[in-house]
C-alpha cells in the first residue's frame, strides 16, 4: 500500500518551515492534508496555496500546548476526511541561552510546545490509528539536540531528548500493529523558527526581553544549513522505509560516532 496516495496527513506547525514543506511533499504524492498551526495568517496562506493546487485540505487553528485543542484537531480530521494515516507532531520552538541564566518561563514555554505538544498529538491520534486498523505512520519532530547535548540549547535539548526516547518506545509498540513511528532529528534548517518562537510566545513583548533570547557566540552553532524541502524529502523516504530515525545532515554521522565512542570508552575504564 502506498504510504501517501489517497491517505490523510496531519501536520502540526504546518503553516511554515518544515511543516509546510512536509505538506507540499505529501500533497505531491497524492495525500489529503490537514494543516494545524497557531498562526492563523500563515495557516490561511498555506491553505490557499494547497487549494490552488487542487489538494484536498483542511486547516485548523491549533494550540499544541493545550490537550483539548489537539483533541479537537483529531475530531475535525475524522469529521472532515473520515480517517488519518500520517500524523506529524511537528510544531516546535527554540530558545537559545545558558542554563544557569535561563528564566523558568523559558523552561515552561519550551516543554509545553516541544514536549507536551508531541504528547498531546500521540494521545489524540494514536488510539484512533490503532482502532481504525489502516496502518499509518507517526512522525515526531525532535532535533540533533535530542541526540547530543549542546551548549546554549540546554532547555531545547531536554525537550527533544524526551521526544526521541518517547518515539523509540512508540516505534516498538506500534510495529506489531503495522504502524510506523519515526523521529526527525535535523541540524540547522533554513526556517524562521527563532523569530517565530518569540513572535508566537504567549504575551510576547514587541522586542526580546529574557536573557535566553540572546544569540550565542559566533561559531557556537556548528553544521551546514539545509532547506526545509530537503528535510521533507528525507522524511518521505524515511516513512517509506519505516525508519526509526530520520537524519538530515551528512556531518551528523561523525558527531554520533564520537558520542557512541565516548559511551563505549566508559566500559573500557572498567577493565583498567
Amino acid at each position: 500500500m502506498d504510504e501517501f496516495s489517497g491517505r490523510v496527513a496531519v501536520i502540526t506547525g504546518g503553516a511554515s518551515g518544515i511543516g509546510a514543506a512536509l505538506a507540499r511533499a505529501f500533497a505531491a504524492r497524492g495525500s489529503k492534508i490537514v494543516l494545524a498551526d497557531l498562526d492563523e495568517a500563515a495557516l490561511g496562506r498555506m491553505e490557499r496555496e494547497l487549494t490552488g493546487l487542487s489538494v484536498p485540505v483542511l486547516a485548523v487553528r491549533t494550540d499544541v500546548t493545550q490537550r483539548a485543542s489537539v483533541a479537537a484537531l483529531a475530531d475535525a480530521t475524522w469529521k472532515h476526511f473520515g480517517a488519518a494515516h500520517i500524523v506529524c507532531n511537528n510544531a516546535g520552538i527554540a530558545l537559545v541561552g545558558e542554563l544557569a541564566r535561563a528564566p523558568h518561563d523559558d523552561w515552561e514555554y519550551t516543554m509545553n510546545v516541544d514536549f507536551w505538544g508531541v504528547v498531546h498529538g500521540v494521545e489524540a491520534f494514536v488510539p484512533r490509528l490503532l482502532e481504525q486498523r489502516q496502518g499509518g505512520h507517526v512522525l515526531n519532530t525532535a532535533s540533533m539536540a535530542g541526540l547530543v547535548g549542546m551548549q546554549w540549547l540546554g532547555i531545547y535539548c531536554a525537550a527533544k531528548f524526551a521526544v526521541v526516547g518517547m518515539t523509540e518506545a512508540l516505534h516498538r509498540e506500534l510495529k506489531p500493529h503495522g504502524i510506523g513511528a519515526s523521529v526527525l532529528c535535523p541540524m540547522i534548517v533554513a526556517t524562521n523558527i527563532t523569530a517565530n518562537s518569540q513572535r508566537m510566545r504567549p504575551g510576547a513583548p514587541p522586542a526580546p526581553a529574557s536573557s535566553s533570547e540572546g544569540q550565542p557566540p559566533e561559531g557556537a552553532m556548528q553544521g551546514g544549513t539545509v532547506t526545509a524541502e530537503s528535510v521533507a524529502a528525507r522524511v518521505v523516504r524515511g516513512i517509506e522505509r519505516k525508519d526509526l530515525y530520520v537524519l538530515t545532515h551528512p556531518e551528523q554521522r561523525e558527531i554520533l560516532r564520537r558520542r557512541a565512542a565516548r559511551l563505549d570508552a566508559v566500559f573500557e575504564s572498567w577493565e583498567a
